[in-house]
């Protein structure tokens, strides 16, 4: 039994064509229920999202499979295959394996360390198991996926550091004020990138929010999502002796505000600083502002500075993450290998064996007056006792009339006996 995977994602294929492949909710269903029936497919699981589309599967031969895939990827979807054979990646064993943990792990997203993957292939798995098209291999890999993703989370910093316009700008407050909650803010515009950056402060509990916008109407309906107040645009000067942060994003040809605007503002502050946030292009704010004592401003180019510092922080801590996985796929593979029904076998006379003989040299102990004889005559009854009570097991691990799910007795087997256990010598603490 193999383990394939073959998608294609962000890397090897432009928007239009993963639009054209990207399946929605509704199809996933069919899709499973379809790709299920065909005689090389064992197992699978889809995961469409908008910068992936792939197939996880296991299946007898892997070749056959993967045509498979393609063919009903090019009919579903109405699309010929020759316009997107060549973005499909197909990865096969470990390689498939590896692949599936760097994904829930976010370390193949489009921005490192973004959350959303995770919940996203949780997602799918979900469906799939309520489809029953996952059985004891995939259960396992993608239990093992999200354990990895944890591992990845917790024990490295690739989730750290502002990495998108809005929330940069949040980390760059922090830095001037180190304490933002009951910082007044003053929204000037409505921007996508600004109104998200009030969201993120407001997740800091920031307060309270003003919203200038030159139309009064649409201020207020900005002002109300943010329980803020709406002020009229000639109020903005005003505002700026009593707010603590400024964040605008107009779609003005020239600066709004200028160093001029700014005479008597600090001594009626009396020099508390005041931080301010420039998402717009062309620019909104006079960087001659930034010469002013306690007044720092930060344009779109610095916030994508920063941005940039922190991608490559992230980058670094991947490398820890890559590790993890590494690990991973070499414990994976080894529970993989032990679902065979040779070792399986193995194990499970090995772990009967040392039981025997550490029940039989406790008994023997006991018999301090038993002769030669009757010791060999206990060994010999206790190694045939085994072997009957293992016979009937073996032959049913054997079975060829089991082969469709062999693979599930004999998971069930390792977890009864508990086989994979680092510790077999330990005994059980009420002995």
């Amino acid at each position: 039994m193999s383990i394939v995977l073959i998608g294609l994602n962000h890397k090897t294929a432009p928007i239009e064509v993963r639009e054209r492949l990207a399946f929605s909710s509704g199809d996933t269903p069919e899709v499973l229920k379809a790709m299920r029936r065909q005689p090389y497919i064992d197992e699978i699981i889809l995961f469409s999202t908008c910068n992936r589309v792939e197939f996880l599967l296991t299946t007898n031969d892997a070749p056959k499979s993967v045509e498979t895939v393609k063919d009903f990827l090019a009919e579903f979807k109405k699309t010929p295959l020759d316009s997107f054979d060549d973005a499909l990646y197909i990865y096969n064993g470990d390689v498939a394996v590896r692949h599936v943990f760097r994904v829930a792990s976010s370390l193949d997203s489009m921005v490192v360390g973004e959350p959303q993957i995770l919940g996203q292939i949780k997602e799918s798995y979900l469906e799939a198991s309520s489809h029953k098209t996952c059985g004891v291999i995939l259960n396992r890999l993608m239990h093992r996926s999200f354990s990895v993703a944890k591992r990845v989370r917790t024990e490295t910093g690739i989730g750290d550091h502002a990495v998108s316009i809005s929330y940069a700008a949040v980390e760059l407050g922090r830095k001037i004020f180190d304490e933002l909650e009951g910082k007044s803010v003053l929204l000037i515009g409505a921007g996508e990138m600004a109104e998200l950056a009030v969201e993120h402060l407001v997740t800091n509990r920031v307060g309270p929010i003003f919203v200038a916008n030159r139309t009064f109407e649409r201020g207020l309906e900005i002002a109300g999502r943010f329980k803020g107040t709406a002020i009229r645009f000639d109020e903005v000067n005003d505002h700026l002796k009593q707010v603590d942060i400024v964040i605008s994003s107009t779609g003005a040809p020239h600066y709004i505000l200028v160093r001029d605007d700014f005479k008597g503002v600090m001594r009626a502050r009396k020099n508390r600083p005041l931080f301010l946030i420039d998402i717009a292009v062309p620019r909104d704010i006079d960087p001659e502002i930034n010469r002013i004592n306690n007044v720092y401003v930060y344009d779109i180019d610095d916030l994508k500075g920063a941005i940039q510092e922190n991608m490559d922080e992230r980058q670094q801590e991947a490398l820890r993450g890559e590790r993890i996985v590494d690990g991973a796929v070499i414990q994976f593979r080894r529970w993989l290998q032990a679902l065979d029904v040779v070792p399986t076998i193995v194990d499970l006379r090995d772990k009967m064996e040392e039981i025997r003989q550490r029940e039989l040299k406790k008994t023997l102990a006991s018999l301090s007056a038993a002769s030669a004889e009757d010791r060999a005559a206990v060994d010999r009854m206790t190694a045939s006792l085994v072997n009957k009570m293992l016979h009937n097991p073996t032959v049913f691990l054997k079975e060829r009339g089991h082969k469709d799910t062999k693979s599930l007795y004999l998971d069930i087997t390792r977890k009864l006996f508990n086989l994979d256990e680092h510790d077999n010598n330990r005994e059980p603490d009420n002995e």
